[in-house]
């Protein structure tokens, strides 16, 4: 039998795990306010076990990357599902923050091919002009995440304690990984995908995404591409901004503006909704740009992309805020303008890099924003109690500003083709390293 929209079927899936993957990132921030307590862990310890998932993340994105090309999308994603699940359930082992911090360590291994095999299965399954919908639709998964984390992480900490979160969260992935095993193929393979819209992907999509007769190209030949860090660049400055979303917001609550448990779960939920906005309307404002504005494709996504930073600014003034509602608001128009930008960002990966390399791609211009947001919480974790939060928003802010600056000016407007007819459409000299 065969499904009509089948595409749009297979991205709610890729959609799925991601929000699977982001609520189990999500659920140690919602959890600790009591985990500080009863761990009896500091600020500053506390900041080290949020750089040791972010650390490992940075360091494992481009491996992750990499098996997931070499393996490919259907057994490489299922595999590192698996495997964060697993990593996730052992927070609730945990006895200090030593321990602690090893868990979340192992999460960060694990929970990293989630965006490059997200955007691998985004570029088999959708033609360029509808790349950008696909890439916002599956990023929703990264805030639908923190969006269902607070309320379910704090009701298992009132009825069964801050472990059951842990196992809870944890249990749920390794269900979606067998359902992704059963269901996933690539649409040359999906004997549900009609005839017609089988040729309407494959016929939509850039060269780079059709031609199989190139050889991979090496890590060093992506890195020194200047079109890779016309993305790296904007994305490590960008990260610092969604991890501290990610991380901070309950206790910044807790803290500045001295809500309780409850209170957090009623309100902190609601940047990630706006976030999930962000990630839709970020999607599709390519094609209206080029529709309307007859820009072409890399253009559209970096109008995105100045968007999403100027809109930044308002976050940049939480420092100025005395109201907690204020405060939420401002987080909410940052939950927005951070994953319409991001969104744009991690699809320009694959606009601009082949099918044999996209997801590397992805992975190392991944390592480079979670670098950004490994120094950015270690900062963070050492400088609070002297300088508070203000003069750090206004950094997040700041970042975002230069990193539009960066992929207007950086990032041209063609592919990369490091494998493809490598002798005629090299970059230049040319044009290869920055």
């Amino acid at each position: 039998m065969k499904i009509k929209g089948l595409r749009w079927w297979m991205i709610s899936l890729v959609t799925l795990g991601t929000v699977l993957n982001y609520l189990a990132r999500n659920s140690l921030a919602v959890a600790a306010p009591r985990l500080i307590t009863d761990l009896h862990i500091s600020t500053q310890q506390y900041s080290y076990v949020v750089a040791a998932f972010q650390a490992c993340y940075m360091f494992m994105q481009p491996v992750a990357g990499y098996v997931v090309d070499f393996l490919g999308t259907k057994i490489g994603f299922a595999l590192f599902a698996v495997c964060w699940s697993a990593a996730n359930l052992l927070h609730g082992f945990a006895s200090g923050w030593l321990s602690l911090a090893f868990f979340r360590g192992l999460l960060g291994v694990t929970e990293s091919a989630v965006i490059p095999a997200g955007l691998k299965a985004s570029s088999e399954w959708f033609p360029a002009k509808e790349r950008s919908i696909a890439t916002g639709w599956f990023n929703v998964g990264s805030s639908i995440g923190g969006l269902i984390a607070p309320p379910l992480v704090v009701w298992c900490i009132l009825h069964s304690g801050w472990q059951s979160a842990f196992i809870v969260t944890g249990s749920i992935g390794f269900i979606w990984a067998a359902v992704w095993l059963k269901f996933y193929k690539h649409p040359r393979d999906q004997k549900a995908l009609s005839d017609e819209e089988r040729q309407y992907i494959l016929s939509g999509q850039e060269e780079q995404h059709k031609d199989d007769s190139y050889n991979k190209p090496s890590w060093r030949e992506i890195v020194g591409c200047r079109q890779f860090w016309g993305i790296a660049i904007p994305r490590f400055l960008a990260e610092p901004a969604w991890q501290t979303f990610n991380f901070w917001i309950p206790l910044y609550m807790m803290t500045v503006h001295h809500m309780n448990l409850k209170q957090i779960a009623i309100f902190a939920w609601m940047p990630f909704l706006a976030a999930d906005m962000g990630c839709i309307v970020g999607g599709y404002l390519p094609a209206f740009y080029l529709k309307y504005f007859k820009v072409d494709l890399i253009t559209s996504r970096k109008l995105v992309v100045v968007m999403g930073g100027l809109m930044m600014i308002g976050p940049g003034l939480l420092g100025l805020v005395s109201s907690p509602y204020v405060a939420i608001a401002l987080f909410c128009l940052g939950g927005f303008a951070h994953q319409s930008l991001s969104g744009a960002l991690i699809t320009l990966s694959s606009d601009v890099f082949g099918k044999k390399e996209v997801a590397t791609a992805n992975g190392l211009t991944g390592m480079s924003a979670w670098l950004g947001a490994t120094i950015f919480t270690l900062i963070s974790g050492a400088l609070l109690k002297t300088v508070g939060y203000g003069p750090l928003f206004v950094c997040l802010a700041a970042f975002d500003v230069i990193g539009a600056i960066v992929v207007w000016n950086v990032l041209l407007t063609r592919p990369a083709h490091l494998g493809v007819n490598k002798s005629a459409e090299q970059l230049e000299p040319a044009g290869g390293a920055l």
